[in-house]
């Protein structure tokens, strides 16, 4: 089979910062590497630096395409992009597929799409591809929602989830060509690395765990240490929790460390209460990278509030988090979730608290119901905007209790008094000593960019109609 897998251009390259955190379409490699490795030939699109699809179309012609839809906001682009396949060629079978598409099939459900992809894309993909050569019925194919006539039936789902061990490597050698565009502000080029999926948490607001039952699954450790080898030095780890379980992550490392493996930089996404329990363990983490990032979803500055996301975890634990960081050299930025029903002094606390932490790193987005989560169901009712477009943590959904103008206000404070200008903070112009002299033109278009989200005219010409359509 000829297969062409399809990246599509996010709404959020547009508003927010998209553009200065463009990362490789890793669950697009894990698929093009099983199906190579089934003998299919394979091309990978991403469409933000790639020639048009309509010109890869007519040249590939490919017989199955498949389109990724990794967050609820992708979600009208991926249509689009399976409508236009559809256009050059109705006889392409498409297959949408990603973590938005798998935990909230619904929306995808319309005739351009063929099938929707609810479980791990490396064997759906694969078995799909083998019925479709073979003529076998394509019923048998475990985890698809598969259009039959004007309706989506489920296909059965698997006995349980599958081994990360039989995908091979990553398909890279796709995506070499465009690599370099590949960036996290400016460390380029970024590659990014998966050594386990899942999480064993509960947070409200995550389709993560909902999605697989609280399952996780880890990669072996020989095959993590040879994928970590084969990536240049920048490397941010897709893991949703870095460093679980400890006694595995612990036998990483010391693998990593006697293999001689080490990077320049690396960003990692974790918990604030496992780093607090674990110093020994970042201890041994610590000589892997020149420059270790992490990324924590701090949530709230209140225990109440953590306590209402379903956090399981304590303001204690950030604090101590961040003391743990700071003795062992790891830099921390940490996000803040912002509730639509907050008053002025739930600002207040966040904004103490955070200077209380002493961090200048942090980042703030509004509190969403995703589709696939326990609370989009509860709140289905109060959602006034049902562009999927939006659905991407800096739009508001529905009226806040302070009025848009004045929710807006205090979220803008937030950022201002965190990024560049900010009194008491690190002034803009230093940000462009911590980059290489042909960075600057470009640091200076990110931090032109980031003024926007201390504007709150910005996010108010964003903001929805509260006449807006509903699904």
């Amino acid at each position: 089979m000829r297969v062409l897998l399809v990246r599509a251009i996010a709404p959020n390259e547009r508003f927010g910062l998209g553009p200065y955190f463009r990362i490789e379409p890793l669950g697009l490699e894990y698929v093009a590497a099983a199906l190579e490795a089934r003998g299919h030939a394979v091309r990978l699109l991403d469409l933000r630096f790639s020639p048009p699809l309509e010109t890869v179309l007519s040249e590939w012609r490919p017989q199955l395409c498949g389109v990724a839809s990794a967050h609820t906001l992708d979600t009208n682009e991926a249509l689009a992009v399976a409508r236009r396949i559809k256009a050059a060629d109705p006889t392409i079978f498409t297959l949408v597929g990603g973590h938005a598409a798998a935990v909230y099939p619904s929306p995808f459900f319309e005739g351009a799409v063929d099938a929707v992809c609810c479980e791990d894309g490396e064997q759906v993909a694969a078995e799909l591809c083998d019925a479709l050569e073979r003529g076998r019925p394509l019923m048998e194919i475990r985890g698809l929602r598969l259009r039959v006539g004007d309706q989506f039936v489920a296909t059965p789902t698997s006995v349980e989830r599958v081994s990360l061990d039989l995908a091979p490597l990553p398909a890279r050698h796709l995506v070499r060509n465009i690599q370099k565009n590949y960036l996290c502000l400016n460390k380029k080029p970024v590659y990014l690395v998966e050594t386990a999926r899942g999480c064993p948490f509960r947070c409200s607001f995550c389709t993560i765990w909902q999605h697989v039952d609280r399952s996780f699954r880890c990669r072996n450790i020989g095959y993590v240490c040879q994928d970590l080898a084969s990536v240049g030095k920048n490397v941010f780890i897709a893991d949703d929790l870095f460093w679980h379980p400890k006694a595995r992550s612990l036998e990483l490392a010391k693998e990593i460390h006697r293999r001689g493996i080490r990077k320049d930089w690396v960003l990692v996404q974790t918990r604030t209460d496992l780093v607090a329990r674990s110093a020994d363990l970042l201890a041994a983490w610590r000589p892997f990278a020149k420059e270790f990032d992490i990324f924590f979803g701090f949530e709230a500055p209140t225990d109440a509030g953590l306590d209402g996301l379903t956090k399981d975890s304590s303001t204690k634990d950030i604090e101590a988090a961040v003391e743990v960081c700071e003795r062992l050299g790891y830099g921390v930025t940490g996000n803040f979730i912002i509730d639509p029903a907050w008053g002025e002094d739930d600002f207040r606390k966040l904004w103490e608290f955070k200077e209380r932490l002493g961090l200048y790193r942090a980042g703030y987005t509004i509190l969403t119901p995703l589709p696939g989560t326990t609370h989009f169901e509860q709140m289905k009712n109060r959602i006034q905007e049902w562009d999927w477009s939006k659905y991407d943590m800096h739009h508001l959904l529905w009226e806040p209790r302070l009025g848009r103008q004045r929710f807006f206000e205090l979220f803008a404070e937030s950022w201002k008094r965190t990024v560049v200008h900010a009194k008491g903070v690190k002034p803009w112009w230093s940000w462009l000593l911590d980059v290489r002299p042909y960075q600057i033109p470009y640091m200076i278009g990110v931090l032109y960019r980031t003024q926007r989200l201390m504007d709150p005219r910005a996010y108010l010409k964003e903001a929805f109609s509260p006449n807006g359509p509903t699904p």
